[in-house]
């Protein structure tokens, strides 16, 4: 169940930052979607309690750790937290708050479904300090809903969208997925110009991939009736020209926003700033150590104390590493002068021969202090960002 390398509990003065953010994994849902491969499923009441009880202890386990430090997010994802009932939200915030303070202004985010939450639990989750909302909606045409296996129409989805608005939400986000199938360029363009006219502060859009173990994984992909390659890419440029059209700024390969709306918990990681994870199989980043818990719900519960799937310690070379395809995700790419002070020297020293190859291709640019994609570079970035693994 463990899998050590170099120092396991390796001292890492990044720990004595002042500043962390929180990740609450809550695997429970009405059923898993057809291209799901999360840790996550449907449970039974008495499970679910349990759950939460060891979610607790787990927090007090770190407490020491976390006393002190001030949180400038909670992430609560899944599965289907708004699937839950909302005591169990506010027990889990209670604990957090009674062993640590929360950054002024900390952004606090939900993932919700549609056709699972009513005012009752969006009352809740706004007393208890939750401030911001994301809907994983995937599209706006119920053929492609129910391909996907969601369990909402776009109706379902309207209605929780609007009663977030009624109940005084102003940061919401919508989860959206292209590359699906029965989805062709008109169908991908009424979900965009549909969402966009809702004005959402902030739009995460992302690329059907087919994991193993899915039930999309065991069907022929010809009976997917998927999108082909070039229609895919036209959507993909689709995508790009009318969330700029209505306004979002583009900041990530995947992730669009208002300006001020960039989802801070996400940029954490991927400026290697530090967070810890609570749940089963949630992942946690200390300084160099990086460390998972168990990836099972039962195995989670059964222990009294944290069993953990993987902890290592990286090296410098693999920090670079990561420093690298973690920040070049973002569209502002990373800071040169922030990579010196980190590793003692430019980039381009450990990397000179990947990031001048790049640029004679026009896909990465180099300024003073930054390096990034190009427009260009962003549709291939997953080729570039290999190379630096």
């Amino acid at each position: 169940m463990y899998r050590y390398r170099r120092r396991p509990f390796c001292q890492c003065s990044s720990w004595m930052k002042n500043e962390i953010s929180v990740y609450v994994h809550l695997p429970f849902c009405v059923k898993k979607c057809n291209y799901c491969d999360f840790l996550s499923g449907s449970f039974d009441d008495g499970i679910k309690r349990a759950y939460l009880k060891r979610l607790l202890l787990e927090i007090d386990h770190y407490g020491a750790l976390l006393s002190g430090r001030m949180i400038r997010s909670v992430y609560l994802g899944g599965g289907t937290p708004s699937l839950l009932d909302p005591s169990f939200i506010r027990s889990i915030m209670k604990k957090l708050t009674d062993i640590t303070m929360l950054k002024s202004g900390c952004e606090i985010t939900i993932e919700m479904n549609p056709g699972t939450a009513d005012e009752r639990k969006i009352g809740s989750y706004r007393e208890c300090g939750i401030n911001r909302f994301s809907i994983g909606l995937q599209s706006v045409n119920d053929d492609e809903l129910a391909s996907l296996g969601r369990i909402h129409t776009y109706g379902d989805f309207l209605y929780l969208y609007d009663l977030l608005r009624k109940n005084g939400a102003s940061n919401i986000n919508v989860d959206l997925m292209t590359g699906i199938p029965h989805e062709s360029m008109s169908s991908a363009e009424r979900t965009l110009e549909t969402v966009c006219a809702l004005k959402p502060e902030h739009i995460s859009v992302y690329s059907l991939i087919i994991e193993d173990g899915t039930p999309f994984s065991q069907a022929e992909k010809k009976n997917l009736d998927l999108p082909d390659e070039d229609e895919e890419y036209a959507i993909y440029e689709m995508t790009r020209r009318i969330l700029s059209g209505h306004g979002y700024e583009r900041y990530e390969i995947s992730n669009y926003a208002k300006r001020g709306f960039e989802c801070r918990h996400n940029i954490t990681y991927w400026d290697l700033d530090d967070y810890i994870g609570f749940g089963a199989g949630a992942s946690s980043r200390l300084g160099e150590r990086r460390f998972t818990n168990i990836k099972s719900v039962e195995g989670y519960i059964g222990s009294d104390d944290p069993v953990f799937d993987e902890d290592i310690c990286l090296d410098e070379r693999e920090s670079m590493s990561e420093f690298m395809f973690l920040g070049l995700r973002k569209t502002a790419g990373i800071s040169r002068s922030d990579f010196a002070r980190r590793f003692g020297k430019d980039p381009s020293v450990f990397f000179g021969s990947i990031i001048e190859r790049y640029e004679g291709e026009g896909l990465l640019k180099m300024t003073k202090d930054r390096l990034a994609f190009t427009e260009r570079g962003l549709d291939v970035s997953n080729i570039v960002l290999s190379e630096f693994v």
